[in-house]
């Protein structure tokens, strides 16, 4: 079990500010007005959430498989020489971690792009007329007004993280040798494999108690900031 909560935290260090940063980077790039095709590429960057994590899974394997993958054939190529990646204790899980990314990255650009919009771009003008450049303006402008957006989508993706299953379970099924045995691979292991109910009873209730926990904190983040705001 502490293997399982270890590999779960390493897992949400990986994913988490991954994704979240992607997101945000790309949501910036795509509300500038000036930008071609923005309608384009706001579809093309959310089309990876639709697809099912389990069915992503399996595209990956084959995507970075050492004998016929085409990931490792333009590396080969390129006179980079990889082994299976799922097989590597040290690289099985930012793998997963990957696909996950991958997957779930376009949801959030969506929730950031949104907020993006809500910004009042008279605040930006103000902003170039004082002299500010673009990292003044993201850092003066933007961050704030984006901060109730960034809490949201880093609770969430947070959440998600600690509820990784169906890549690692397609991917790898929680090797090699356990190093991506999450907590949810855990509880089903324990509760289907070896029907040990009771124990993943209750290693589902702490997984319910740490999801509980980070809501609080996201509800508490958001009542400071509209007393902040009032």
């Amino acid at each position: 079990v502490q293997d399982a909560v270890v590999n779960t935290l390493q897992y949400t260090v990986l994913f988490t500010p991954t994704a979240v940063l992607v997101a945000l980077l790309l949501a910036l790039v795509v509300n500038n007005p000036r930008l071609p095709w923005r309608s384009f590429f706001r579809t093309t960057l959310f089309l990876p959430f639709v697809v099912s994590l389990a069915v992503a899974a399996f595209a990956w394997s084959y995507l970075i498989d050492p004998q016929v993958g085409l990931l490792n054939y333009w590396l080969r190529g390129m006179g980079v020489q990889i082994g299976n990646v799922l097989e590597d204790p040290s690289l099985a899980m930012p793998a997963v971690a990957l696909v996950a990314v991958w997957k779930n990255f376009g949801f959030y650009f969506v929730i950031f792009l949104a907020g993006l919009q809500d910004i009042p771009a008279s605040l930006y003008e103000a902003a170039r007329v004082d002299g500010a450049g673009v990292l003044h303006r993201f850092r003066h402008v933007t961050l704030p007004l984006l901060s109730n957006t960034f809490a949201f989508v880093l609770v969430f993706a947070m959440i998600a993280a600690l509820q990784a299953f169906d890549q690692i379970y397609v991917m790898t099924g929680g090797g090699p040798y356990g190093h991506t045995q999450t907590i949810v691979m855990e509880i089903y292991e324990s509760g289907f494999r070896k029907l040990e109910l009771g124990f993943a009873s209750a290693l589902s209730y702490v997984l319910l108690i740490a999801t509980l926990l980070l809501s609080v904190v996201q509800f508490v983040f958001f009542g400071r900031r509209e007393e902040d705001l009032a």
